[in-house]
């Protein structure tokens, strides 16, 4: 089975977007696919119970409610991390995980929350004892301004205690076809193609990122 975990300590990064778009993309790819809310506030949850029966199954597990027990017939596992995870629950998720997605948005202060979250990541590194890949993307960012540019250097620039950066991937840009989506319980996969022709092609590259060998231990 596939594990993917969306996280990043500040809240507002846009995880929940990531995580359910994913998921949409992956179901609509016909694979199994299980959405773990970990976060209280049970957005991935809510995103779901909009879903109409007509479009590919997705299952949802509340896993801030209780432990998480995933289907054995499970291809892909997509784990949506609460905001403010640190220390001990930082490790056991991603202890849990092959693949961790970090969105960072553009801002001043979120590039400043992101810093010193990868430090913590260094920090923890030795408690974690799996080989997780991780890597970053810019969410709810707007091209070519001057935030995202600022971001875009962080971000690949950052390493590793070992020396290996993290791979900077893509942006997600700042679109209201993820609002649409959200409110339909549905993915930017599942509209009409054209309709979000631009948002796929942003998501292109984590895709194949994902597909890839190197994103798994």
């Amino acid at each position: 089975m596939r594990s993917i975990l969306v996280l990043n300590a500040k809240g507002g990064s846009g995880k929940t977007t990531i995580a359910t778009n994913l998921a949409g993309y992956y179901a609509n790819q016909g694979k199994k696919v299980v959405l773990a809310d970990f976060d209280p506030q049970g957005s991935s949850i809510d995103w779901l119970r909009q879903r109409r029966r007509n479009f590919p199954k997705i299952m949802g597990i509340e896993a801030y409610s209780a432990p998480i027990r995933v289907p054995k017939i499970a291809d892909i596992l997509i784990m949506d991390a609460p905001s403010r995870t640190h220390d001990e629950q930082l490790v056991s998720l991603l202890k849990r995980t092959e693949t961790a997605i970090i969105p960072v948005v553009p801002s001043p202060m979120d590039i400043r929350a992101a810093q010193r979250f990868f430090g913590e990541l260094k920090s923890l590194r030795p408690s974690i004892q799996n080989d997780v890949r991780i890597a970053t993307i810019a969410s709810r960012a707007r091209e070519n301004s001057r935030d995202t540019r600022n971001l875009e250097d962080l971000l690949y620039d950052f390493r590793l205690p070992s020396g290996r950066r993290f791979p900077f991937l893509t942006l997600i840009r700042q679109s209201a076809n993820y609002i649409r989506a959200a409110q339909k319980g549905i993915s930017v996969f599942e509209f009409a193609p054209l309709t979000t022709a631009i948002d796929r092609e942003y998501w292109r590259p984590l895709i194949k990122w994902l597909g890839s060998r190197s994103s798994r231990p």
